[in-house]
């Protein structure tokens, strides 16, 4: 009996050591921008919509930045409901314009 108590501590541990770190994991999504806010913008992708938080970036200077329409592909974490970016690429018909945090 003490040897499973200790084993299911041990579990516990790892996984509240492990389940932050998975999901802070760095990804990549790529879609349409479907609404701009001063620090933010609400992004359609394929299969889901997110939120972006872009105030490491710009600031409360989003709607300076990011036009609805856009396509954009934004690399960053998801944190709780929001995805928070460090990278954004918009393609436009004459270029790419990206900012790296």
């Amino acid at each position: 009996m003490k040897h499973s108590t200790t084993l299911t501590l041990i579990a516990g541990v790892i996984a509240a050591i492990a389940l932050p770190q998975i999901s802070r994991a760095q990804a990549t999504h790529t879609g349409t921008v479907e609404r701009v806010w001063e620090d933010g913008f609400r992004l359609q992708t394929a299969d889901q919509t997110l939120w972006v938080d872009t105030s490491d970036l710009y600031g409360k200077n989003t709607p300076d930045n990011i036009n609805v329409g856009a396509q954009i592909q934004v690399t960053g974490e998801l944190k709780s409901i929001e995805f928070d970016t460090s990278a954004i690429s918009v393609a436009t018909l004459s270029n790419t314009l990206s900012k790296n945090f």
